[in-house]
């Protein structure tokens, strides 16, 4: 969250609601973003009470994982009105970064990594924050509005005020769907003191469709528009810090950071334009890299490799615990072995044990070597050898 500084050097402009919500449009559209929208800050009772329920019951049953701060600020997270008082209208932006190409494609190739597409350019939190301040400081310089903006980083619930705003709807893979975008949209807000006209509320458009729902390869939706993320492959190869649960890491495969299945499953991305921000073109090194390149990085080459992207922020060790698991699902013992045997002697344990359980799956004798050369003294790696035995 953000708060521009007041450097008035003017006189404000005077405008009607309608006048002002046309000048931050044709503004943001100006500054590149693909779609803009405004709904009311302030939620009628019966809607703040709805979200409050669904989110309340999402922790309940432990959906959320390891992400304990979902539960958080709950009160302030379902209305932006709560979160900041003087907040009147949010305003919804959007940028498209749908991919030229299927991405599930990079899955048929098992000894390189399967990276999500959004992952690929540079991190959207920075390209969405400077617009939206550049989109804030206009509002202020001109009409001496307070903002606040958003990008991911505060408790704000960004799909129902999409939704709200008009851009698109939640599918049933919870994600927002559009009908222009597809599933492809980054979201960030900009809360406004300013009282401006709302659009129109996007509907539900996912019929009896339930293509996103079908796609996910660990069962992670346990109805539609419901998310356990503690079986959702983004989750698990992104916000979870542990050993990721033995049920799940063949179907893993080659996804060493997020997925984009159910995303790439939905029948509205036939509507999608291939984005043309520059900064979200796939970085060469990042589309499809070879799983056992990426195993030698050490923490250096690990954050130079990644400096800008939104893989830096998992950490070396985390990174690399997914691609051990992506070498043992290859298939493909002559090229992934010397790799694996090396992540053996990794000086991180979550490392070596991601790497016992990939030497498990590559070959049983070169296993039972070294099951019996090697000794680790961490409880959680030891605990990974018997377990494979």
């Amino acid at each position: 969250m953000a708060r521009l500084p007041p450097t008035p050097k003017r006189q404000p402009r005077q405008a009607t609601p309608l006048e002002l919500r046309d000048a931050i449009r044709d503004e943001a559209l100006r500054l590149g973003f693909d779609a803009v929208g405004f709904a009311a800050a302030t939620l009628a009772p019966e809607t703040r009470a709805e979200r409050l329920a669904q989110l309340t019951r999402f922790v309940e049953l432990g959906f959320h994982g390891d992400m304990g701060w979902l539960g958080e600020r709950a009160s302030e997270r379902v209305d932006p009105a709560t979160l900041w008082p003087g907040a009147r209208t949010v305003v919804s932006l959007a940028l498209n970064y749908a991919p030229a190409t299927d991405p599930r494609a990079a899955q048929g190739e098992p000894e390189r990594g399967a990276i999500s597409v959004y992952a690929q350019g540079r991190d959207y939190h920075d390209v969405m924050k400077t617009r939206l301040k550049a989109l804030g400081r206009f509002i202020w310089d001109n009409y001496r509005h307070s903002i606040k903006v958003f990008v991911d980083t505060a408790p704000l619930m960004e799909k129902p005020s999409a939704q709200a705003a008009g851009h698109g709807w939640q599918g049933k893979h919870t994600n927002l769907v559009s009908r222009q975008f597809g599933s492809w949209l980054f979201l960030g807000e900009l809360l406004l003191s300013a009282e401006l006209p709302s659009d129109t509320p996007e509907t539900d458009h996912c019929g009896q469709c339930r293509a996103c729902l079908d796609a996910c390869p660990t069962a992670a939706f346990p109805a539609p528009y419901k998310l356990d993320a503690r079986r959702c492959i983004s989750y698990l190869t992104i916000e979870h810090e542990g050993a990721i649960d033995r049920q799940f890491r063949a179907a893993l495969g080659n996804r060493i950071y997020g997925c984009d299945d159910c995303l790439a499953a939905c029948p509205w991305n036939k509507f999608a334009k291939t984005a043309q921000e520059a900064a979200f073109v796939p970085r060469p090194e990042l589309t499809a890299p070879a799983l056992a390149e990426l195993a030698a990085l050490d923490d250096a080459a690990f954050r130079r490799r990644f400096a800008g992207t939104a893989i830096k922020r998992i950490g070396r060790d985390r990174f690399i615990r997914n691609v051990a698991y992506a070498l043992g699902n290859s298939g493909a013992p002559a090229a992934a072995l010397p790799a694996v045997e090396r992540l053996l002697q990794d000086p991180s344990p979550l490392v070596r044990g991601a790497a016992v359980w990939a030497l498990s799956r590559l070959t049983p004798e070169a296993f039972e070597r070294q099951r019996l050369a090697v000794t680790d003294a961490d409880v959680d790696v030891q605990a990974e050898w018997r377990a494979a035995s």
